[in-house]
Formats: structure tokens, C-alpha cells, sequence
């Protein structure tokens, strides 16, 4: 009876000793919708060059895939009508090229989310690193932040271009805990506007599962995902990372 008492006395005084939780060191962020505005520009390009194409996509199916990776998005439609191979390989590029065109010019002046960017001085003045996944791709995604002169904020940036499957698959976070050399998936959250967002931060492990509801989808929508937390916008972010991180 001693020697139980004994072990369970260490034991409690060692998980009292124990430190709290460590601090994260990595906050990945999704871009159209979390850091940019977004006023439908994906959606209407995308359906812009499916329809070009002769290729059948509703509003509402494309509605479902936003967040996701804009090629994976249309090999899924193509391949509704057309059997997989070169034919649909070369079709899944040329909508692509257009697409990215139109999304290119619609996007020339974007604005970003009201306190985004002190968000993200906020977040690098704690010493967070701060890494963007999207489902742009890379030449989009460079040109956007170039265009708001953004660059100097990130530690990483990764596309759907740099993974075979885009969300909700996890890779992309994934990739950017390796190029910023996390190892630890408890060391990072993930935030974003979508349900598929929150998928991806969920299938992925990462420690904060983090939906904003200033972009694709209502709050409504994303209370209907697993999430950490749900916020009006990462302007929001800051704060909520030195609180509850």
C-alpha cells in the first residue's frame, strides 16, 4: 500500500511539474477568402471555362469544391464526360490555362481582408512563422502575392501545384511544415473559409483546426465541420493565438 501511495504521489507531482503545452511555431493560412476578398471570382471563372469546353458543371457542385485544388476540381468534371487519358489530360490543361487566365484578371486589383495584413504583423512580431496553402496554382499564387506585397510575411508558400492531392487531403500542410522544418504537427494550426479547409487541417493532426467566415462559406456552414475555433476573420487571429495557443 506504501509503495502504491508512493507511485501515486511521483506521479502527481511530476504531471504538477509538467510545463504547459508548448507554444506553436507554425500558422499556415489558405489565401482567397482568408487573407484576400472574395466576391465569387473562382466560381465564375471556373464556370466560365468548363462552359467554353462544353463541359457540364452546376453552380452549386462547384460551390462544393471550393477550397479545393483548381485542377483536381476540373479533371472531376472533365472526367464526368470524358474517359481518363491523353484526351482528358489535354482538355483538364487547356481549362485549366483559361481558368487561370480569367482568375488572373479578375484578380489585378485585389483587396486584402480588412486587418489581414496587421494580422499577419501581429503574428511574425511573435515570432510566429507564417506559411499560405491554396488551391491556386503556384503562378497565381506568387502573382497575388506579389501584387500586395505580401512576400516578406511568409516563411513558405505552397500551391496546389506542389502536391499530387489538394485538399482535403493534408499534403499541402504537410509540405509546409517540412519546408519550414516542423516536425511536430502539435507545433502548428491551420486556417481557412472552407469546409474542405477543415478537413485538410483535421486530417492532417495539426493542433488548431481554425474557420474564418469572412470568405466562400458562412458560419453556418463550417459550425457543421470539426473545428478548433471559428472566427469573423483572421484579423481575429492574434489574439486568439496568444489566449488559447
Amino acid at each position: 500500500m506504501k509503495i502504491v501511495r508512493s507511485f501515486a504521489l511521483t506521479a502527481a507531482l511530476l504531471l504538477a511539474a509538467a510545463p504547459a503545452s508548448a507554444a506553436i511555431k507554425l500558422v499556415v493560412l489558405d489565401i482567397g477568402g482568408t487573407l484576400i476578398q472574395d466576391h465569387g471570382e473562382v466560381p465564375t471563372a471556373m464556370m466560365n471555362a468548363l462552359s467554353k469546353r462544353k463541359i457540364p458543371a452546376t453552380a452549386a457542385e462547384i460551390a462544393d469544391w471550393r477550397g479545393a485544388s483548381k485542377r483536381g476540381m476540373i479533371r472531376h468534371f472533365v472526367e464526368r464526360q470524358v474517359k481518363p487519358g491523353k484526351d482528358a489530360n489535354a482538355l483538364v490543361e487547356s481549362i485549366n490555362a483559361d481558368f487561370n487566365a480569367q482568375a488572373e484578371k479578375a484578380y489585378t486589383n485585389v483587396q486584402p481582408i480588412a486587418g489581414a495584413e496587421d494580422a499577419l504583423k501581429q503574428m511574425q512580431g511573435m515570432g510566429l512563422m507564417l506559411a499560405t496553402t491554396t488551391g491556386f496554382g503556384r503562378e497565381l499564387e506568387d502573382r497575388i502575392l506579389r501584387h500586395l506585397g505580401w512576400e516578406k510575411y511568409f516563411t513558405v508558400t505552397i500551391s496546389s501545384d506542389d502536391v499530387v492531392d489538394g485538399r482535403p487531403a493534408p499534403y499541402m500542410i504537410y509540405h509546409a511544415m517540412e519546408a519550414a522544418h516542423v516536425d511536430n504537427v502539435k507545433d502548428v494550426v491551420a486556417v481557412g473559409d472552407t469546409p474542405l479547409d477543415l478537413q485538410a487541417a483535421n486530417n492532417s493532426g495539426v493542433r488548431g483546426a481554425i474557420g474564418v467566415w469572412s470568405g466562400a462559406a458562412t458560419e453556418e456552414k463550417l459550425r457543421k465541420e470539426k473545428y478548433s475555433q471559428l472566427l469573423p476573420s483572421v484579423a481575429s487571429l492574434p489574439e486568439l493565438l496568444k489566449k488559447s495557443y
